[in-house]
């Protein structure tokens, strides 16, 4: 079975902009996909890149453009300055650890639940209200909000570590088992064609 290693931040305007579609490829493919949320400006840091707030002027300018014009190409409501970000991550990312952990929901949908709360819905995903929400609805237990803090802590840390050595460098990043790395969720359409030719 193909595999891939799915690297991302609930914080990413981009890891939202990518919606379900990597759900929708490794179904078509019959591949496994593990989720590895990560602090990503820890992982900008150790790999040469820089947070968007200190980036130049007209670096911020084209990010701006091309989020919108992405989301609208897409028909996803997008805010571009939301009024809960930048938030802490950690809190949203424990709780999708503890979901792959616990089982019996859609992990895809909890994953792209707690992006549009961030930014289509002006909801602070750091809260524990609102992580328990999208995880009901998403269909795992309210409680794993709350649950698995310090196994979530130890992963979140190794998920990064582990990004690193992988040959990641931003989110959402996707690697397959044979170390074909795509960078973004512009490249989805090439993991796509990846999976389908391998064995052609």
């Amino acid at each position: 079975m193909a595999r891939i290693d799915y690297y991302f931040a609930p914080t990413s305007p981009f890891t939202y902009l990518a919606g379900t579609r990597l759900e929708g490829i490794a179904a078509r493919h019959d591949a496994e996909i593990r989720y590895k949320p990560l602090d990503v400006i820890q992982l900008f840091a150790r790999t040469g890149g820089v947070p968007p707030k200190d980036r130049h002027p007209n670096r911020q300018a084209y990010r701006l453009q091309d989020l919108a014009r992405t989301a609208a190409m897409q028909d996803m409501p997008i805010n571009l300055s939301p009024a809960h970000w930048p938030t802490n991550p950690a809190p949203s990312s424990f709780a999708i650890i503890a979901a792959q952990k616990a089982g019996g929901g859609d992990l895809g949908a909890l994953v792209h639940g707690l992006c549009r709360a961030c930014w289509a819905e002006e909801k602070n995903i750091a809260e524990d209200d609102v992580i328990a929400d999208c995880l009901e609805v998403a269909g795992f237990d309210r409680g794993l909000a709350n649950s698995g803090m310090l196994s979530g802590a130890d992963t979140y840390a190794r998920n990064l570590d582990e990004a690193v050595l992988a040959g990641a460098f931003g989110a959402p990043f996707y690697i397959t088992e044979d170390d074909q790395r795509f960078w973004g969720q512009d490249r989805l359409a090439h993991l796509d064609w990846h999976l389908g030719n391998r064995n052609a």
